[in-house]
């Protein structure tokens, strides 16, 4: 027997109804916005994440999939959208067209993470990106969006997090003051935020090992390095959620690690999650363009990994299955007659099934029990000679007659079709 990969997981069809409520709601939401749907290559030239990622972080060094094409060329299983997205309006000139400043996408992405609650190698995520506006209106929006989504789902315990990176010439005097506060702490850091101290000091400030939280408590913050015009932007950013009451939380540990992130940073935690719970995450990243080969554009959006999201949904939001009718017909003519009621129910919008293995009203019966349908249309022989079919619900074992022209009618209204 083959199995599946480790922290790659099925999605039988028991768990789409939880899907499909989650998905729809990005949908839904995206496009009230204004969104629209992009989909973008499953793996892309490495060199595309490599320097959107950053060749230091752990993503590009530990966890990226990556292989060798038959040209030589060396391909990457996207561990993240936004990359992707930047590459395909760099690449077909979209970046003005006016129907690519606001894109959404669903999919899956790919990270060989140690696999744990919430977390596979296969994840998917909703994200959305924002192209070519500088307006703190534009982060106001994005964060809305992810707000509302998470809001419609009635995720419990939600808490956005915000803080701001200024402009990269904010950050110059920062990152001196802030690795000369690490220095010193060097012994009492953990191994990764050792390396980083040299490679990229704003991580330590988000690691999770209580060592490198208590060493940095007394870290000096990046808002208080802020120039005028950043700290103009964050004001009105915060400004804008509060007359949206969208409540926040300032927290000036919050950081990117990359020298393209700017400006609004946020994320928003579920507390029903245990210690891993950000289910959604993102910012400004004004310079990715130019890192990718682009002209200068201003850009923001987020992520969300949707499995997270899943774990969160309470039952209440777990829809209950629509009505649907399994028909039993048995019999040379009741067998005939149930493949043509199928075909009929099917083409009024009345969902339809029935066991083709079957051929015997206690064997239909009780395959109609196995699939758990709630409605059951009888139908042999002597129904047939009348022209009537029987209709059993499975819960009540209640039955009633019905004429076979009359189906279709009666049925959309006991659906409320």
């Amino acid at each position: 027997m083959i199995r599946g990969i480790k922290g790659v997981k099925d999605i039988p069809p028991s768990q789409m109804p939880k899907w499909n409520v989650v998905e729809i709601a990005a949908h839904r939401l995206a496009q009230s916005y204004g969104f629209r749907e992009i989909r973008i290559p499953i793996f892309e030239p490495t060199d595309l994440y490599v320097r959107s990622i950053g060749g230091a972080t752990d993503i590009v060094e530990k966890e990226m999939y990556t292989f060798p094409d038959r040209d030589g060329s060396s391909l990457t299983l996207r561990p993240e959208g936004t990359a992707g997205v930047v590459r395909s309006l760099i690449e077909h000139n979209l970046i003005n067209d006016p129907t690519c400043k606001k894109l959404y996408y669903i999919g899956p992405m790919f990270r060989h993470e140690r696999p744990q609650a919430g977390r596979f190698r296969q994840f998917h995520q909703f994200g959305v990106e924002m192209v070519g506006f500088t307006s703190p209106n534009a982060d106001v929006e994005v964060i809305s969006l992810l707000w509302r989504f998470f809001s419609s789902l009635q995720l419990p315990g939600l808490t956005l997090e915000i803080n701001s990176l200024g402009q990269p010439q904010d950050r110059l005097g920062y990152k001196d003051n802030l690795v000369a506060f690490l220095k010193p702490k060097f012994e009492q850091l953990c191994s990764n935020c050792r390396r980083r101290i040299d490679t990229n000091p704003l991580r330590v400030l988000d690691c999770k090992v209580t060592q490198c939280r208590t060493a940095t408590e007394e870290a000096p913050k990046l808002p208080d390095f802020l120039g005028k015009n950043s700290k103009d932007h964050f004001h009105q950013v915060l400004a804008d959620l509060e007359m949206l009451s969208i409540p926040y939380h300032l927290n000036p540990r919050l950081v990117r690690g990359l020298d393209y992130y700017s400006m609004t940073t946020f994320e928003v935690s579920c507390s029903s999650l245990g210690a891993q719970n950000a289910i959604g995450a993102g910012g400004r990243y004004d310079g990715l363009f130019e890192v990718l080969g682009g002209k200068p554009t201003p850009a923001v959006g987020f992520a969300i990994g949707l499995e997270r999201v899943l774990l969160a949904l309470p039952e209440c939001m777990i829809p209950t299955p629509n009505p649907w009718v399994f028909i039993a017909g048995f019999g040379p003519l009741g067998s005939k007659a149930g493949v043509s009621l199928l075909d009929t129910l099917r083409l009024n919008g009345i969902t339809a099934d029935t066991d083709h293995n079957s051929t015997s009203l206690k064997n239909l019966l009780r395959s109609a029990d196995r699939l758990s349908a709630p409605y059951v249309l009888i139908l042999g022989d002597d129904e047939v000679s009348q022209n009537n079919a029987i209709l059993r619900n499975m819960e009540t074992k209640a039955q009633e007659n019905i004429s076979l022209s009359e189906i279709p009618t009666f049925l959309k209204k006991r659906f409320s079709i």
